[in-house]
């Protein structure tokens, strides 16, 4: 294949191969501050001169998310899912329900939720999602 990047050892340790695509995918979603739709990508992917067709990139982010490689989300009343390059790092959104448009939020409001959960439970946490859904400043309040 030619090329040595530490992709090919995310996806070996996943027992997939080490593909032009999954490459270009893979780095492309980690250059992104935020989650991207399939599309966006492959928009993104297209203007860079990528050969790939939009199917291409469904099935790759599909195996990828399966994985634990790509995070997926889905947008409520939007109907699409973002991807992100799963890197570890522990990441909540805000995502306006009009416009779409994704914000980061700082710092964990779960972590001491998790460890009553741990406690009164008897439940061993591993993780969690959180995604708040509202109307952004450029967008202002809806009913």
């Amino acid at each position: 294949m030619g090329f040595k990047e530490p992709y090919q050892d995310v996806l070996k340790k996943k027992n997939l191969k080490a593909t032009k695509h999954r490459y270009t995918i893979l780095k492309a979603l980690e250059s992104n501050k935020l989650p991207v739709t399939a599309e966006d990508l492959y928009f993104r992917l297209k203007e860079k001169g990528i050969s790939i067709s939009l199917s291409t990139v469904y099935r790759s982010l599909e195996t990828l998310h399966e994985k634990d490689i790509v995070l997926k989300s889905n947008l409520p009343d939007y109907n699409k899912a973002v991807y992100e390059y799963n890197n570890n790092e522990h990441r909540h959104h805000m995502i306006c329900i009009k416009c779409h448009k994704m914000q980061p939020v700082t710092g964990c409001p779960l972590e001491e939720y998790e460890k009553l959960i741990e406690s009164k439970f008897k439940f061993t946490v591993k993780g969690h999602n959180l995604e708040v859904y509202g109307y952004c400043n450029g967008c202002g309040c809806e009913e």
